[in-house]
């Protein structure tokens, strides 16, 4: 189990890295989840329990100060704990969203200790020191690398078998309120995109393109009609 937690917990840090200083989406749950499940032996679970994050935070984008849940933390413990645990993937996404949002108050608060280096950053740059900026970067860097490591490590190293008992000894009311609400976050991901996406003036792009693109599956059983109607006895 310490290798697994350890390749889990180095890909989560490479994961927070691409987050905030890469951005290839290599990021995303629908990455993480498949790559969580190799790890753990269970590539099916965790391509079910990725796809299903990544429709909750499909809807979910950071604007200013409204940050929403870590995606990275929740996409990793998400699919580790439904792996783990032998959980339903609704229940564990019910676990991932509250775990992610405690996490993304510690990035909060990192970011806010980060600030005053700026103001170095700037005194660096009109005395063209490149190289401290170039260090002020990597460091940057490697503290998110360690936080998403450590964070990612413990619950999984030390929590595993403690997330298993607890599944084990949970009220089945409590299993099902989990699972209702997990079952609910990817509606509540989608209706965010949607919310942005659907404006008035965007509609009458929208529905022709709909039809364009399924016209194959459209035309296909209306050509098959026609050619029963010539032909009644092939309906027999």
């Amino acid at each position: 189990m310490l290798t697994d937690a350890l390749l889990i917990a180095l890909l989560a840090g490479l994961a927070g890295v691409d987050l905030f200083d890469g951005l290839t989406h290599f990021h995303r749950p629908v990455v993480l989840g498949p790559l969580v499940g190799l790890i753990l032996g269970d590539v099916y679970t965790g391509l079910l329990v990725g796809g299903t994050l990544e429709l909750v935070w499909m809807g979910m984008v950071p604007l200013a100060g409204a940050q929403p849940p870590n995606v990275v933390i929740g996409g990793v413990i998400g699919t580790a704990f439904a792996i783990l645990t032998k959980a339903d993937p609704k229940v564990a996404i019910g676990v991932a969203v509250p775990f992610s949002i405690a996490v993304q108050g510690c990035i909060t608060l990192l970011f806010t200790l980060f600030s005053p280096m700026m103001h170095r950053c700037d005194r660096m740059v009109k005395e063209l020191n490149w190289r401290g900026i170039e260090r002020v970067n990597y460091l940057g860097i490697t503290i998110l690398f360690a936080f998403y490591f450590v964070v990612a490590f413990l619950p999984i190293y030390f929590g595993a078998d403690a997330a298993s008992a607890m599944v084990q000894k949970a009220p089945v009311w409590l299993l099902d309120g989990l699972a209702v609400a997990g079952g609910m976050m990817p509606a509540i991901g989608f209706s965010l995109l949607m919310k942005v996406m659907m404006k008035k003036n965007l509609c009458g792009l929208f529905h022709p393109r709909f039809y364009f693109r399924h016209l194959p599956e459209i035309a296909d059983p209306g050509r098959g009609a026609g050619r029963a109607g010539d032909r009644p006895d092939r309906l027999l």
